[in-house]
């Protein structure tokens, strides 16, 4: 399929819908019209697309005539709301909330994983939880070598997974201590800046918060085997973007750090970032605005010789968001997948 799509941004004006944007220029995605939709308050903003300011309109269930696909980035009770009305216009819905994840007849889609999911579609494609796409990108070429049985992960969750407004709450809050003021939280339940804490979402299964109970799902559907054990722990802490992960994989069989470091060089959507003799590892500053997720820090787990430890970032709003939904529809456009 050659012709120009035509594609409409649910939630244009939010941290995501803006790197969508971005995404779509830069990877010079086959776009006929953009249409950019957000609640009634962003009306009539301007935002700047391939050197032409595009007027943002407000998203209703009308807003999707003639669209191709629709990209949702607006929340879990928008995309709920509307996201119905894009399929019944003739619209593919890449959607980036958690309303359709777990959902049986709805693909959940890594490209680098699970394309072929694609072809099951029923006019909703879910985009995974940012902490889960970071995860699995690189456990997913080493699941295959050797089967993955548990893995024990700890997350390092930056503001951006919480949106431009936690983001800005951030930087004020450090501008506000720094000059010797009170940090008043208004996005996040605790101080932000030099603090970290228990991510915010609430407490659910177990003692496990939402997004812990999303990585143990997700993962598992994505990979289609739900006999992993999976352990997380996640944490915000005071970085303004870029998740980081602290890693540890039980697999199968022995699996040297060697062999791991191999199979990883030649990973789609992975960045070897591994040097012992540097004591350079990934970290979320040179994570910020790469595709790429960042591994490193492989070695042995000294109690378990079936085990292996590693360090992650990824950019949240990027692999973590807007560029997972785009290389969505790119892998549709190869699967011939949208309507002539």
């Amino acid at each position: 399929m050659s012709r120009p799509l035509n594609v409409a941004i649910a939630g244009a004006t939010g941290a995501v819908g803006q790197d969508i944007m971005q995404c779509l220029e830069q990877r010079d995605f086959p776009v006929g019209e953009l249409r950019l939709l957000a609640s009634a308050r962003s009306v009539d903003r301007m935002l700047p697309f391939r050197g032409k300011d595009l007027l943002v309109q407000e998203l209703t269930e009308q807003s999707f005539d003639g669209i191709d696909v629709a990209l949702f980035s607006a929340g879990g009770s928008r995309s709920k709301q509307f996201a119905p009305a894009a399929v019944k216009a003739g619209a593919v819905v890449i959607d980036n909330s958690s309303a359709f994840r777990m959902d049986p007849d709805t693909p959940l889609v890594v490209p680098e994983i699970n394309p072929e999911d694609l072809d099951k579609h029923q006019g909703i494609i879910a985009n995974p939880n940012c902490s889960t796409i970071i995860l699995v990108v690189p456990l997913w070429p080493l699941h295959k070598v050797n089967p993955i049985r548990r893995i024990v992960v700890s997350t390092y969750q930056a503001a951006s997974g919480a949106g431009a407004k936690a983001m800005e709450e951030l930087e004020q809050q450090t501008r506000d201590l720094l000059s010797g003021k009170d940090a008043h939280p208004t996005v996040f339940p605790h101080q932000i800046a030099f603090n970290l804490f228990s991510h915010n979402s609430p407490i659910v299964e177990d003692g496990y918060c939402e997004e812990e109970v999303k990585m143990v799902k997700e993962t598992r559907k994505i990979f289609h085997d739900s006999s992993i054990r999976i352990c997380p722990t996640t944490i915000r802490v005071p970085v303004m973007r870029a998740h980081a992960e602290s890693v540890n994989i039980e697999f199968s069989r022995p699996m040297l750090p060697e062999e791991a470091r191999e199979i990883l060089a030649s990973a789609p959507g992975v960045k070897l970032q591994d040097d012992p003799e540097n004591n350079h590892f990934p970290m979320p500053l040179e994570a910020s605005g790469q595709e790429d997720v960042l591994v490193g820090r492989i070695r042995k787990d000294l109690s378990d010789p079936n085990c292996l430890a590693m360090f992650i970032c990824g950019d949240q709003l990027l692999k973590g968001a807007a560029l997972n939904a785009v290389q969505i529809a790119e892998e549709m456009i190869k699967r011939n997948l949208f309507r002539a």
